[in-house]
């Protein structure tokens, strides 16, 4: 999943799922930009958009025409999330080279964020998997699994839930399942535990960490996914992003705090740092209503600081 240059795969969703997530409505054009500032800082997969009824999220009503700018630039993976097959085949015929469909492991979340039970989501992987494979077979599908380590409306949700969903979907046609701690419930024992059964139930199918701040554990949690052999994150610039049906669900990990944590240890992610803070630039005078975060960005690097990824620099 990630280029031989790098240790890890950064994969940045603030476009999709920070934006989605606030009340401000970025303009298609500082889009753009911000994503043009996000690639050349390094990023080399984003999920740029969801398609879903403009009704729903007014925010995403842009999605193909970003979807259409993001292809434009060279060794960029261009994600989007879908809801079900009908947003599926939107975003194939828009041209993304990956699309993300949200299984939730919570029963009671999966009704309120897609309005079908997990049975009838697993229905719509084969569906999705049967239409890509016709259609776009060079598009790859992750299935991830929501609210796997906890649910603010059904509240524990059982691992073997979790683990006997991720291979439904990956029986129904996904080409990997992640795990995504959608109401920032996770600890970095039970990431360990449950990304450790991930992967000796479905090898190397086993895909992307997708972590939530909202208990201040989330850069802890990443570790933990990282000693477990997880090599592929998302992040949000900013800490934008949450989901709107799961409450007290806000934020993500700081893409910005991420990276320092990686290159720091010495793990490379091919991103750098300086060019990074400096996307927070037109990110924020697209939103200027809203408050953006991060620790690093704000204290800077330590003296004497060089990245792991330096010599990939361009």
């Amino acid at each position: 999943m990630n280029s031989a240059s790098t240790d890890v795969l950064i994969s940045e969703v603030g476009p999709r799922d920070g934006l989605q997530s606030i009340k401000s409505i970025m303009p298609t054009a500082q889009k753009k930009v911000w994503i043009d500032a996000l690639y050349r800082a390094g990023i080399r997969e984003i999920e740029v958009a969801s398609f879903v009824p403009a009704k729903l999220l007014p925010q995403m009503a842009d999605a193909a025409q970003v979807v259409e700018h993001a292809k434009t630039l060279p060794g960029l993976t261009v994600m989007a999330l879908v809801p079900n097959l009908k947003g599926a085949q939107s975003a194939i015929t828009a041209g993304v080279h990956k699309i993300t469909l949200p299984v939730s492991a919570s029963a009671a979340h999966s009704l309120a964020n897609v309005r079908k039970t997990r049975e009838e989501m697993i229905e719509e992987v084969k569906k999705i998997a049967a239409f890509r494979n016709e259609y776009a077979p060079q598009v790859k599908l992750e299935a991830g699994i929501a609210t796997a380590f906890g649910c603010t409306l059904q509240g524990l949700v059982p691992e073997d839930d979790v683990i006997w969903l991720a291979e439904q979907v990956i029986a129904a046609g996904a080409d990997e399942s992640g795990l995504s701690d959608t109401t920032g419930y996770a600890n970095p024992a039970q990431i360990k535990r449950l990304f450790k059964r991930l992967k000796a139930a479905i090898g190397n199918k086993a895909g992307a960490a997708h972590l939530h701040n909202t208990r201040g554990l989330g850069l802890a949690n990443c570790l933990a996914a990282y000693e477990e052999g997880v090599t592929s994150f998302d992040s949000s610039m900013g800490g934008l992003g949450g989901c709107p049906y799961a409450p007290g669900a806000s934020g993500n990990v700081v893409t910005e705090d991420l990276v320092f944590m990686f290159e720091a240890m010495g793990i490379k992610t091919g991103i750098n740092l300086d060019l990074l803070f400096e996307a927070r630039q037109p990110l924020q005078a697209g939103l200027p209503n809203e408050s953006i975060y991060g620790m690093v960005p704000e204290a800077g690097t330590p003296k004497g600081f060089v990245p792991a990824s330096q010599s990939v620099y361009s």
